[in-house]
């Protein structure tokens, strides 16, 4: 007997990414079955604290931990062998345990040595307009993608994989030669040829994987009417087509990217889970209309200790901003809304939200097209701060009643209910409302 009304639920972040999406994960996993990854590649650093050990996930997906969750790695995401085997090699599981329910689709693209190089290339020529790449090679893995020349996982077990591994390297060599010597670039202090042996190590470890049609099993699963949850990587307003172009990813980390990052159709999509921190936190460059260049800025780096995951940047920190967190809920069709880190505002006394903007001698509550114009000015309103801690709470009904009143602005602003709360890093620490 078969579900025909079982659809997959969405998580993903509403903001610059950072958001806390690993926890939440984590925390909802023992209600799913599969949990799939569906963009992105390892700029993704999905961090899950539990029993005192501290977890940073780039490309497995956050319901690795939990053993009876199968865990998919869909078409939509690009995969470095080398980060990946490390990745394996440092989770504490047991290693059958590990290999049996992680599954990867044929269809994700590879991220070459090659890949490395041309990103380190690409910032370096762009100069004061570089857009902060994490260096990892994704962007120039989904350019490929695109172009029609990328490796595919599936290629892995082709005879004639090597062949086509040269083609593309050479291809890239010759683009790298027109903007400056091979020399000049290294990949982590290492030269081409030395991280080239250690990535064709991992291919030989990602050969041993489960390498699937994600597509056929994902849509069988849900016909079958088991829980599929589809997690997000980086936040909606990083979305190659929605966010603060050009200081973008290189994927559709949206909603909809579930769809094309997944293959299931959007029929089948059901809650779709939006996870925003309690203030805005970004890396890298790129607009961002709350930030805070003074002591309450620094406070809120500390506090929450905003360092980026996988590249270990300051994140730069500011005021939540409303018209942002409404867009991003727009285009998503979120149906429910998480708090992470509401605990790093434990100790203000008040808290400045940003409800419009002024742009231009006009007041607005939409997000310009140009969020980088530097005639947007944020309009903020002041609410008061609970200077308590969150701490053994559990339940919304023993919160402070200022944090009551912060959620219901929140709330009220966007029209979408906020379900969890997150006090902390710990799986344990959240409120339900």
């Amino acid at each position: 007997m078969t579900d025909t009304n079982k659809k997959a639920d969405v998580l993903l972040g509403m903001q610059w990414g950072d958001e806390g999406k690993g926890k939440i994960v984590d925390v909802l996993t023992p209600k799913y079955d599969i949990i799939a990854r569906f963009q992105g590649g390892p700029n993704a650093g999905h961090t899950l604290e539990f029993d005192g050990k501290k977890i940073i996930l780039h490309t497995i997906p956050s319901g690795i931990f939990h053993e009876k969750t199968v865990n998919l790695i869909g078409n939509g995401v690009v995969i470095d062998p080398v980060t990946f085997q490390a990745e394996i090699q440092s989770l504490d599981i047991d290693k059958q345990v590990l290999f049996e329910n992680l599954l990867i689709s044929n269809k994700s693209h590879l991220i070459l040595p090659t890949h490395r190089l041309l990103d380190a290339v690409y910032e370096k020529i762009k100069g004061d307009k570089k857009i902060g790449s994490t260096l990892k090679g994704i962007g120039p893995t989904y350019t490929d993608k695109y172009a029609r020349v990328g490796l595919r996982t599936g290629n892995i077990k082709s005879s004639n994989f090597n062949k086509k591994y040269k083609e593309l390297k050479e291809f890239h060599l010759n683009q790298i030669s027109n903007f400056g010597n091979l020399k000049d670039f290294k990949i982590s202090e290492m030269s081409l040829e030395e991280y080239e042996e250690k990535w064709f190590n991992s291919i030989k470890m990602l050969s041993q994987m489960q390498l699937v049609d994600a597509e056929v099993f994902i849509n069988l699963a849900i016909k079958k009417g088991l829980n599929v949850l589809a997690e997000g990587a980086q936040g909606s307003l990083l979305d190659i087509d929605f966010g603060s172009y050009p200081y973008v990813t290189s994927s559709n980390t949206i909603a909809s990217g579930a769809c094309t990052g997944l293959g299931f159709a959007p029929s089948k999509i059901g809650d779709v889970y939006g996870i925003f921190k309690a203030y805005c936190t970004r890396v890298g460059e790129g607009p961002f209309p709350t930030e805070l260049f003074d002591d309450k800025g620094e406070k809120l780096k500390v506090e929450g200790n905003e360092f980026g995951s996988t590249t270990g940047r300051p994140r730069r920190c500011g005021w939540i901003d409303l018209p942002a967190l409404k867009y991003a809920t727009m285009i998503n069709g979120v149906t429910k809304l998480i708090m992470t880190k509401v605990d790093v505002l434990n100790s203000f006394d008040e808290i400045k939200v940003c409800t419009k903007y002024k742009y231009k001698d006009e007041t607005i509550t939409d997000m310009p097209f140009d969020l980088g114009d530097k005639n947007l000015k944020p309009v903020y309103e002041t609410v008061k701060g609970w200077q308590s801690s969150l701490d053994n709470i559990e339940n919304f009904s023993d919160a402070p009643e200022e944090l009551k009143n912060y959620v219901s602005f929140i709330e009220e602003y966007i029209q979408i209910p906020v379900k969890y709360i997150s006090t902390g890093p710990d799986r344990k620490q959240l409120i339900i409302k």
